[in-house]
């Protein structure tokens, strides 16, 4: 069995206390993560699960599969399966027209692992109802291959394609099968596109465990016990600063430089970067392996905060050698890592107008065709959000004080909500989403007395990259029949 070996950051030449300032600073930033783990010198120090979050919860890692699709691709070099050197249209005569653009045709895979593609973005996003493979083919190019970094999600999703057009099996079924050594959860799967192809710019679903074995793997050059798993010269060229991302990076963090699907970082390391904050920091000079999940998205700069959190209250603490037992401290992380959780909305459990609109049905005044009615029922510590949308009817429970757990509607995803009272007239309930999508939709209701009537405006927002759209924009309800 694949284990980790468990010891106390003291142990390993980290002081407890600093790990839990880390935890502290992101909450004070209110950072809404859902795991952290840290491996300090092969030994796991700490590792936390944000309830409803737990050890076994699957989780999307978002652009972290790019990193996979790398590591597969390595492999099928190995096997003499591919060069680096192909021209991609080599691989893929069925997707490439006759005419294929020179640039296009010219392009080899090691530009697309370097994110040198011709296109300037991702190409399938243009049409997401026409094969998504080929349109990085047929999608006129904006500049030569090879020459300039630029974030092609679809270079990553054609690189998949390669990886299970070659092998005759899903990717991750392929790494699975290479890399068993690391024991990669059984129930770790990838999303596909329309068209049954792994999403292998963003799909990856699985657990923050398998995060911290395949960077375990990454930061061992591909060795595990006696076996080379992945060539290590592959390993350390894809880690490696060659390409630079200053000029489009949005932030300090992803500024520093590209390998072959791998980010370098502010610390002479690199990183798996996912949406989110799903990340897997190496620091090979401290030895030291950091995984996040999270989500920041609609945070400004909250993948930033992480980075920060971790450079200034861990790194600078770390001892060559081991530290003398500090078993407050370690005893108060080891409760601290125990009784992490998503935090709950905050405000007020009731409100003066809570007996008036608790309970009473809101009928859509003027709304496009969708949503047409509406009830919010509330109670002391929980509520229920009830609405009809399409004529199919749905609910949605919510804690007022607390989490709860439970199934977002018409989706059917694994969610978590929580709402509070603003002020007298404004109730807020988010809804955190943890499944293969991971987002958040934030619901803002403003109730108004007018002759003897309640009236309802209804304010929502979805974080979530392409899905959730229903629940997006400003709804008006009354009470009245209209």
């Amino acid at each position: 069995m694949f284990r980790f070996e468990r010891s106390t950051p003291e142990e390993t030449g980290i002081p407890s206390k600093c790990i839990s300032h880390f935890l502290h600073r992101l909450e004070t930033h209110e950072i809404p993560m859902h795991s952290f783990l840290l491996l300090h010198r092969d030994r796991l120090i700490a590792e936390g699960y944000y309830a409803p979050c737990q050890a076994d919860t699957l989780h999307r890692m978002f652009s972290i599969s790019k990193s996979f699709t790398s590591i597969a691709v390595a492999l099928l070099a190995e096997e003499g399966k591919l060069s680096l050197s192909d021209r991609i249209t080599e691989h893929f005569p069925d997707k490439t027209p006759e005419d294929v653009h020179p640039w296009i045709a010219s392009m080899t895979i090691r530009d697309m692992l370097m994110m040198r593609t011709c296109h300037a973005s991702t190409t399938y996003k243009l049409d997401m109802t026409k094969d998504w493979v080929e349109s990085f083919f047929t999608t006129p190019p904006t500049h030569p291959a090879g020459r300039l970094f630029h974030y092609d999600t679809s270079s990553a999703h054609t690189l998949c394609a390669l990886v299970e057009r070659l092998s005759g099996m899903p990717m991750l079924d392929y790494l699975k099968e290479k890399l068993s050594p690391l024991e990669f959860s059984a129930a770790s799967y990838m999303v596909t596109d329309p068209f049954g192809v792994s999403l292998g710019g963003s799909g990856l679903v699985a657990t923050s465990m398998d995060l911290l074995k395949f960077g375990y793997l990454i930061a061992h050059k591909g060795n595990i016990g006696k076996a080379q798993l992945v060539p290590a010269s592959y390993i350390e060229t894809a880690t490696s600063h060659l390409t630079d991302t200053c000029v489009t990076a949005p932030l300090p963090s992803e500024a520093c430089g590209y390998g072959y699907q791998f980010w370098r970082n502010q610390k002479n390391g690199y990183t798996c970067y996912g949406m989110g904050g799903q990340l897997i920091i190496f620091l090979p000079g401290h030895d030291l392996i950091c995984v996040t999940t999270a989500d920041t998205q609609g945070i400004g700069g909250g993948n930033q905060v992480i980075y920060d959190a971790l450079y200034e209250e861990i790194l600078p603490y770390i001892s060559d050698s081991p530290l003398p037992p500090q078993d407050e401290d370690c005893a108060m992380l080891l409760k601290q890592l125990s009784c992490l959780k998503i935090d709950p909305v905050k405000g007020s459990a009731s409100s003066p107008v809570t007996d008036l609109v608790s309970g009473k049905t809101f009928h859509a005044a003027g709304n496009p065709p969708g949503f047409s009615s509406l009830q919010l029922t509330l109670s002391d510590d929980s509520g229920i959000l009830s609405f009809t949308l399409n004529g199919k009817e749905y609910s949605l429970p919510f804690g007022i004080g607390k989490l709860l757990t439970g199934t977002f509607p018409v989706y059917s995803f694994h969610c978590a909500a929580s709402g509070a009272w603003l002020a007298d007239h404004t109730f807020y309930l988010k809804v955190h989403i943890i499944d293969s999508v991971v987002g958040s939709v934030r619901f803002q209701f403003s109730f108004h007395e007018d002759g003897g009537h309640t009236d309802l405006t209804l304010f929502m927002k979805k974080q979530e990259e392409s899905l959730l759209n229903e629940f997006n924009g400003h709804l008006y309800f009354t009470t009245l029949v209209c």
